[in-house]
């Protein structure tokens, strides 16, 4: 699979634009949404190829969007990746439960954004 377009939500815009940034910088064509509802519309909407998503958020959080998407034919193909301050163990299995692929602890470092951006590849 190849990852040319990803989609970044997060309520906060602090973390929203640090995530855009390393995703920008390194080439890919990047969308954003601030709400899990905004998520499922942007991704159904742009097709994205990859979806980095927070879980604690206003209106619909990170895990309900990631069981719609998931669930959804239009959108189940696109991979799923956690970026959260929630980084107990149970999250971590949740969010497997929900349909994410992966899971990365807030702050998010550039470094582990751009080896999860290569591992979906």
């Amino acid at each position: 699979m190849s990852i040319n377009k990803v989609l970044v939500v997060d309520d906060s815009a602090t973390d929203l634009l640090h995530l855009k940034k390393i995703i920008e910088d390194a080439g890919y064509l990047t969308l954003t949404a601030t709400s899990g509802q905004e998520a499922v519309e942007k991704a159904r909407a742009h097709q994205p190829d990859a979806i980095f998503l927070d879980i604690v958020m206003q209106e619909m959080d990170g895990y309900e969007a990631c069981r719609v998407l998931t669930r959804d034919a239009a959108t189940k193909h696109i991979p799923i990746v956690f970026v959260t301050s929630k980084n107990q163990k149970a999250d971590r299995v949740w969010a497997e439960m929900q349909g994410a692929k992966a899971f990365i602890s807030k702050p998010a470092r550039q470094e582990d954004i751009l080896n999860q951006l290569k591992a979906l590849q």
